[in-house]
This record gives C-alpha cells, structure tokens and sequence, in this order.
C-alpha cells in the first residue's frame, strides 16, 4: 500500500448496501470497514480479497464516541486521511404508533442515527480536508404513520448531513446525499415483512448505480 492508496471508511459495513459498496469499491479503495458485527465483516474481507482487494475490519460500535475517537487517530496515524466516506449505519425500530413509543428504543435509535452521527462528522471532517467526499443515505419516513422513531431519528441525521453540505460547499469536503431503491435488505424486511423480494433492487446494483451517480 502506498501513499498514493485511496481510502474509503465505510461505517455499517457488514451487510445490506454498506457491504455491497464496500464490494464495488475494492480494489480501487482499501476499505475500512466499520460494524459491530464481527462475522460479517470477516465475510465481507474474505470477498474483499477475492477479488483482489485489501481491507481493514474495525469491529466497533459507532454510538460509543471514544472508539470512534480511537478509529479516527488510527486511521490518521496510519494514512492520514479519508477520500471517501459512506455512512450506511442504521438503527431500524419497530414500527409503533407514538404514543407507544419505548423510551429505550428511542434512545437506541437516536444514539445511533442522530448522536453518533453528530460526533462522526467533527471526527471524520479533518480526515477527509478540502478534497474528501462525505455520502449519506436518505430514507423520508418523516411524519409517516408508524414510523415515529426511525422517521424522527434518520430526518435528525439528513438535517445534520444537508447543514453540513451547505456549510462546506465551497470549502470542501464534498457532501453528497442519495436515496436508495427499495433494496432486499434486514431494514426493508423490518418494515415490509412477507414483501415480494424479487420485485426489489439488489444491493450489488444499487451499489453500483450510486457509485456512477457520485
């Protein structure tokens, strides 16, 4: 690997489009890919490789703001910087009327949609300077009728993002926001049980057409 080695940290790495991306990116990008998941993210290296690709395996939990602090020096202290972020990491909650709200799946799906978000991008921001890329995952369920937790807690995390790509529009990094297909993913399953899969976009595919877009 040499200095001239082009860096995508990926943080929700283990499956779902997270894994797909990481997938499309190798070899092109050393991957570092970040998910509490540890077999995953072993399985994901092990396709990494196949194809002729490197990768490094950060098994953390992105609501825990010193790990992410300990991630973002070692990635500073090894390669000092980041060209490409992907933030795919999701906490879905179970669809719930409000006013059946549980307040520990609230505080869940906050810390890890909004409040991990918010201490990624003053970490992440200096690694990736004027000339990184920083790309987030829009999914409007805002206001809609069981959605109250998920839909409040990922509307907080694209405020932060579209605050953020305003902000350095000029300056850089580059902030980009996007809006998956519906995908066969663990999250669509959670909101769409028994939904016909075949009728929906692969993660490989969309993988691939957000790739082109960027």
């Amino acid at each position: 690997m040499t200095d001239t080695t082009k860096i995508a940290l990926i943080t929700g790495a283990s499956r779902g489009l997270g894994a797909a991306l990481a997938e499309a990116l190798a070899p092109e990008y050393h991957i570092v890919a970040v998910a509490r998941t540890t077999g995953g993210l072993e399985e994901l290296d092990d396709r990494i490789k196949a194809k002729g690709g490197s990768a490094t395996l950060a098994p953390m939990d992105i609501t825990d703001p010193n790990a992410m602090a300990t991630l973002c020096r070692g990635i500073h202290d090894r390669w000092g910087k980041v060209d490409l972020w992907l933030h795919t990491a999701i906490h879905t909650s179970a669809l719930t009327p409000v006013h059946f709200v549980d307040p520990k799946e609230w505080t869940k799906a906050a810390n890890t949609n909004a409040n991990a978000t918010s201490v990624l991008i003053p970490y992440v921001s200096p690694l990736l300077g004027e000339n990184g890329h920083a790309v987030f995952f829009d999914d409007p369920k805002a206001g809609q009728k069981f959605y109250g937790i998920y839909g409040a807690t990922k509307a907080a995390q694209m405020a932060l993002a579209r605050s953020w790509a305003a902000e350095t529009e000029r300056t850089g990094p580059r902030v980009s926001i996007v809006e998956p297909a519906p995908m066969p993913t663990a999250v669509r399953a959670r909101f769409h049980p028994g939904e016909d899969r075949d009728a929906l976009t692969s993660t490989a595919d969309e993988a691939a057409r957000i790739l082109a877009l960027l």
